[in-house]
């Protein structure tokens, strides 16, 4: 997969990109991740990329040449998403939309904003990470490719991680796990987990991710279309872990 990121501080995104499982898909070759710099394409001997806002207004927009130049100089993936506070909001289903892709491109904002002409007519969309304002778009990219690229083939090193974890293939938020020791400061790992009994293990498991799931996101069960009968069985059959 390739993914070209537009930025005027790319080392912000290479670097965050270089690093732990997104370095492997990199250095694996699975994921080819390419960042430029708007400023590379200004013709003036400050680079700039900024202006005043017609009619006037608070803070500075980024201007559309070099904007329009990156790009049409590169020629990236399409589609490619400007990330913004008022676009689609990205979420698990959408990181799984876009990695079964071939590859797309992020444009990353900065200042007050953007002049619209590139809204209108260099981009194919906006993505947004959530009701906050950042100071720039490069945390929502990082954010972005990662939840990507970590559904690659391969990426993972279980195939079965992106189906049990939240919001994975389920649909559902991941049940409580443990680790050693089985006691710590005298609060003990589920009896369950230490049967070795799989069978047993599995619907404890289900029915936790059931549990958190109704109780924090009860929208996530009627986006399913309710509980069956055998996940209610498994609803009496285990009690839920205490949540803070």
């Amino acid at each position: 997969m390739r993914i070209d990121v537009f930025s005027i501080f790319p080392s912000l995104v290479d670097d965050f990109c270089s690093q732990s499982l997104l370095g492997k898909v990199r250095d694996a070759g699975t994921l080819d991740l390419r960042c430029h710099d708007p400023r590379e394409h200004t013709t003036d001997v400050h680079r700039t990329v900024d202006d005043a806002p017609f009619g006037g207004g608070a803070g500075m927009l980024m201007r559309p040449e070099p904007l329009f130049a990156a790009v049409e100089a590169v020629d990236p993936p399409r589609p490619l998403y400007l990330l913004g506070p008022g676009g689609r909001r990205f979420d698990q289903a959408m990181a799984t939309e876009l990695a079964g892709t071939a590859g797309f491109s992020l444009l990353c904002g900065r200042y007050e904003g953007i002049d619209h002409r590139v809204r209108e007519h260099l981009v194919d969309g906006e993505l947004s990470v959530g009701d906050v304002v950042l100071s720039g778009g490069e945390v929502a990219a990082c954010l972005v490719i990662e939840a990507v690229a970590r559904l690659l083939d391969g990426a993972m090193g279980n195939p079965a991680s992106p189906v049990t974890e939240s919001f994975g293939a389920e649909g559902l938020l991941e049940e409580p796990q443990y680790t050693r020791p089985a006691e710590f400061r005298g609060w003990t790992v589920p009896e369950v987990l230490r049967s070795g009994d799989h069978a047993r293990i599995a619907r404890w498991r289900r029915a936790q991710a059931l549990h958190r799931t109704a109780r924090e996101r009860p929208d996530l069960i009627d986006a399913r279309g309710g509980l069956t009968d055998a996940e209610r069985a498994m609803l009496e059959e285990f009690a839920p872990v205490p949540y803070p």
